[in-house]
């Protein structure tokens, strides 16, 4: 498919399930698209057993569909053979990084193929044109520790930046700590390279109908990103940390909502409940103050000290008068402990119960502190045991709900998630800000967005992927599917 004739004459379902007429692979022998897969790519590339496939059927928060095959590519001519293989057998592809994601994004719907990028590592740094260009499999931490000897830093920095992907963070558009300030990982994006779903190679850049930033964000159901050009920054020559903790959870949204009116802009602001840091203290004992209802970090920076100076007093001060106790970090060695704290919380919430449900919503600022109180009523009254944390500067917030299957009621979990979801969407806010909507969010897209919108979507979904071959059952319902397209 040519991106000029994207639109087709003759009408193309984008069908709930592509796999109704999959050849049968008998006798334990080896499937069709496998073989022929192996004979393409060579079987170094092409993982086909079942013991093999079963790794990639999850991501870090959802189990899906064992796939037909995986394949590893090592450059974009073999995703292009990949996908031109799938073409013709008829089956869905999925695209997989570090399957750290949070909404189900990786996780197969149907049986179909998978293509893990995380052979595609070719790193190279422009300190001239102060730029990095990073194949999709390419670790997020990589890409700063490479620019670093030219005095350069990548800022997006989710809390999995040590194992995540370029590519899964361009299918995310992840965040982290520094987005308040610095921006999230597309405001970085300077060009793109990607497969669309006939297998044809696309270059862009960020000019004219802005394809690139379509794909941002879009979890692999427009095209497959291979590969990335990134702009890099200098970093900045002081920072400052403070941690601030409170009696009540609404008093630290107000001591950030009133920090920034004052006119600090703080590099991070993260928040963390009483739940949260406890699971953090059970599992590190950094001695975070375990009576608090919310602690908050923050970090203030630049290349002008008294400006750093100034802005942390700022906050510091609206963090007093919201009835908050402070502490500043007094050496680098403090402040990194208190932010391990922060990138601690996924494994320190995993040892409470065996499954979580991650929500990621986005809410202006004005409204946080009754947001944060409402989803904490929320949780008070399920009897799940629901924690808060997030991006809070930015209004992005993650309240998680861990639970155990075997003993809690999965209906009551989804409930929660949904009067959370509910919550964002009545103080008008949206359902994520850089998880995604993936499967695990799919059924609140209707209250989220309108009809007509989600029709829209479904003519740009249908433009670039005419058989709904890339990732399907991910982002957009089936049930609001135009006519014109079922």
């Amino acid at each position: 498919m040519t991106i000029g004739k994207a639109v087709r004459t003759e009408k193309q379902a984008l069908t709930p399930s592509l796999t109704t007429s999959l050849p049968k692979s008998k006798g334990g022998s080896l499937h069709p698209l496998a073989a022929t897969l192996s004979r393409l790519l060579g079987p170094r590339k092409v993982l086909s057993s079942l013991s093999e496939r079963l790794n990639y059927r999850y991501d870090a928060i959802a189990f899906g569909e064992t796939p037909i095959c995986v394949v590893l590519p090592e450059s974009t001519a073999d995703v292009v053979t990949a996908v031109k293989a799938a073409r013709a057998a008829g089956v869905p592809i999925v695209g997989r990084g570090a399957a750290s994601g949070l909404s189900g994004g990786a996780a197969p719907t149907q049986r179909g193929l998978v293509i893990s990028f995380t052979r595609m590592t070719r790193l190279s740094i422009d300190p001239v044109r102060r730029e990095a260009i990073a194949q999709a499999g390419v670790i997020t931490l990589a890409v700063t520790e490479a620019a670093k000897p030219f005095g350069l830093i990548y800022p997006p920095d989710p809390a999995s930046f040590r194992t995540s992907t370029i590519g899964g963070n361009l299918a995310e558009n992840a965040g982290g700590p520094l987005c308040f300030k610095y921006g999230v990982t597309g405001d970085y994006v300077q060009g793109l390279e990607f497969v669309d779903a006939e297998g044809e190679v696309h270059h862009l850049t960020r000019d004219a109908y802005d394809l690139a930033g379509l794909l941002i964000g879009s979890e692999g159901t427009l095209g497959l990103i291979t590969e990335a050009t990134l702009r890099l920054t200098s970093p900045p020559k002081f920072t400052r940390t403070l941690m601030a903790h409170f009696a009540e959870v609404g008093q630290c949204a107000e001591a950030v909502s009133a920090a920034i009116a004052a006119g600090a802009v703080p590099s991070k602001l993260e928040f963390m409940d009483r739940a949260c840091t406890n699971a953090i203290e059970d599992y590190l004992h950094l001695g975070l103050p375990r009576k608090a209802e919310a602690v908050l970090l923050v970090d203030t920076d630049g290349d002008d000290v008294e400006t750093v100076e100034e802005e942390r007093a700022l906050v510091e001060a609206a963090c007093r008068n919201a009835g908050g106790t402070v502490r500043r970090a007094e050496t680098d060695a403090e402040a990194a402990q208190l932010w391990q704290a922060r990138r601690s919380v996924s494994p320190a919430l995993g040892r409470i119960r065996p499954q979580r449900m991650n929500e990621d919503i986005v809410v202006p600022r004005s409204v946080l502190p009754e947001v944060v109180r409402e989803i904490r009523a929320l949780g008070d009254a399920s009897g799940l045991h629901l924690v808060q944390f997030g991006h809070i500067g930015d209004g992005n917030l993650h309240p998680n709900i861990l639970f155990d299957p075997r003993t809690e009621s999965l209906e009551a979990v989804h409930e929660l998630a949904h009067e959370v979801a509910r919550v964002a969407i009545r103080h008008g806010g949206v359902l994520s800000g850089e998880h995604g909507i993936g499967s695990m969010k799919l059924a609140f897209m209707r209250e989220a967005v309108d009809a007509g919108t989600l029709a829209a979507l479904w003519r740009v979904k249908h433009a670039l992927d005419p058989h709904g071959a890339l990732n399907p059952g991910k982002v957009l319902p089936t049930e609001v599917l135009p006519t014109e397209l079922a």
